[in-house]
């Protein structure tokens, strides 16, 4: 007679516990070091620094056009924009000349984070100071981000 050798194919619990653990860890690593949120609030971020230089540069275009005068509606004071095709009331500023026929801006830019706000405020404030300078600012900036141009 022969003698039936019985050979074990397949892993151990062990072995599979170990292979799932190290798979875990690296998962973690991977995570951590993409981390999702930052790079969500980065992107947001970008696209403010981009909306702020947008509102400014329309502006500028306004008062080229119109030989030096800034939009009435712009005062001393950081006041917040409203957005377009809507009635601004509560302070905002309205700079519907900017949009009007959209000559300098198709429509005004919203904050990534207020564009489902349902209200008319579009996250951003302008400013001008004694010397006509204009300053746009994103007050919804994330990560300790400041957003303000100035030109």
């Amino acid at each position: 007679m022969q003698k039936k050798l019985l050979s074990k194919k397949g892993f151990t619990l062990i072995e599979v516990l170990l292979v799932v653990a190290i798979i875990a860890i690296l998962a973690g690593i991977v995570i951590l070091a993409i981390n999702p949120s930052k790079q969500l609030a980065d992107t947001r971020n970008d696209q403010r620094r981009s909306d702020v230089r947008t509102i400014l540069d329309a502006a500028y275009q306004y008062s080229i056009d119109n030989n030096g005068t800034m939009p009435v509606t712009i005062g001393l004071s950081p006041t917040e924009i409203c957005r377009s095709n809507v009635t601004c009331t509560g302070g905002l500023v309205d700079l519907a000349v900017l949009t009007t026929n959209e000559k300098y801006l198709v429509s005004m830019p919203i904050d990534p984070i207020r564009i489902n706000s349902g209200d008319n405020a579009t996250g951003y404030t302008i400013f001008k100071t004694a010397n006509n300078r204009l300053t746009v600012t994103s007050y919804y900036a994330e990560s300790g981000a400041s957003i303000t141009v100035t030109r």
